[in-house]
């Protein structure tokens, strides 16, 4: 049966952006060890370089433990897949003549269009995009996720 509704959000994450619904929080909730889990060796090459840059990091800022393998790596194939759309469409354009002589648009816009919106799904689920941090609140008022993400985000890539 399809659940309606928002979907429940981890009560790590409530206690984060400080309970804004002031309902009482499940303290029944499980608590995984903060570890991250190892890189499954099925994972395409692409995906295993994505696993290695920000495993680490998102385990020092608590938003990765084992159990988390499945989503994570989920999220790090999207992002292979993802970039060799992109790599395509870098190399060829986004539109291509049929032998018909007719314009048509490459396969590769659209996978890339999919595994975006599914990356982004699997972000907002870690924590890792501008508006899911910005909902982040850390204790005493003092903003330390901010320097965390920010390295998350930034170290390495120079994006």
């Amino acid at each position: 049966m399809a659940q309606s509704g928002r979907k429940p959000k981890p009560t790590a994450v409530k206690v984060l952006e400080g309970n804004p619904g002031k309902r009482s929080l499940n303290t029944q909730e499980s608590k995984p060890e903060k570890k991250a889990p190892r890189c499954p060796v099925w994972l395409e090459e692409e995906a295993k370089k994505e696993w290695k840059r920000m495993a680490k990091q998102m385990e020092q800022l608590g938003i990765l433990t084992e159990i988390d393998m499945a989503a994570f790596a989920g999220y790090c194939q999207a992002y292979a897949r993802w970039k060799e759309a992109e790599e395509f469409i870098t190399q060829h354009g986004t539109i291509v003549k049929t032998p018909s002589g007719y314009w048509q648009q490459v396969p590769q816009v659209s996978i890339a269009q999919t595994y975006l919106k599914i990356m982004n799904r699997f972000c907002e689920q870690f924590g890792l995009t501008p508006s899911s941090r910005s909902r982040i609140v850390a204790e005493n008022g003092e903003d330390k996720e901010s320097d965390a993400m920010e390295l998350l985000l930034y170290k390495g890539g120079g994006r």
